[in-house]
């Protein structure tokens, strides 16, 4: 089983001085930009396990496990998808308090999960997985919504041409700085060419999740 990711656009339904904030990180029901449909009940037995131990999953900036902003206060299922309610620590964690300006002024546009696929079924015809049970590790807050490359499972090297295309995804799609990401870029590519074969791109994208992620 490998990390997935799970970006969606981000819908605030409050957000206050103290940095506590209301919204959705999952919605049930529909096909995503990754052909999932995540089922109701989906995290029931993961959010029992963390209720079990007195955890509650990681609140990020952009997915990087060395960015905590905050903390998670409760997450419970409803009719609609996974209500979360989080509190910005932007008094103390200077990332945390960047993010909440960018909340208020409506600059940050997303939230995104990280999780394992637990239990699921795939309509080979329609080439749609239907997600019966995850367990969910964390949820971020993320500068671009439902970006079809945000999963940890790869990134789309055919839709890659060029070296800052690259550096591009690695910032957007795995949360890399733009140094990380230049750093990378420089020891993957072998080349400054303006355009690197699929496959070449694709065994980097490998290395990159077995050594960073």
């Amino acid at each position: 089983m490998e990390l997935e990711r799970k970006s969606l656009p981000l819908e605030v339904k409050a957000i206050d001085e103290s940095g506590t904030f209301e919204g959705y990180a999952a919605v049930f029901g529909n096909v995503d930009a990754w052909n999932d449909i995540i089922l109701p009940g989906a995290f029931k037995a993961s959010l029992k396990e963390h209720k079990s131990k007195k955890t509650m999953p990681a609140l990020l900036w952009q997915h990087d496990p060395r960015q905590p902003i905050g903390v998670w206060e409760s997450m419970q299922e409803d009719g609609h998808g996974l209500f979360v309610k989080g509190r910005l620590l932007r008094a103390d964690v200077q990332k945390g308090a960047e993010a909440y300006a960018l909340l208020q002024a409506g600059a940050l546009s997303g939230m995104s999960i990280g999780y394992l696929s637990r239990d699921f079924s795939i309509d080979e015809k329609n080439y749609v997985r239907t997600l019966k049970r995850v367990d969910i590790f964390e949820a971020s807050l993320v500068t671009f919504p439902a970006n079809e490359e945000a999963r940890v499972t790869g990134i789309k090297a055919a839709d890659i041409k060029t070296i800052r295309e690259f550096e591009a995804a690695l910032r957007d799609a795995l949360g890399f700085s733009r140094e990380e990401a230049k750093r990378i870029a420089s020891h993957g590519f072998k080349t400054r060419d303006a355009s690197v074969p699929g496959e070449e791109l694709s065994a980097i994208v490998e290395q990159i999740t077995q050594k960073y992620l």
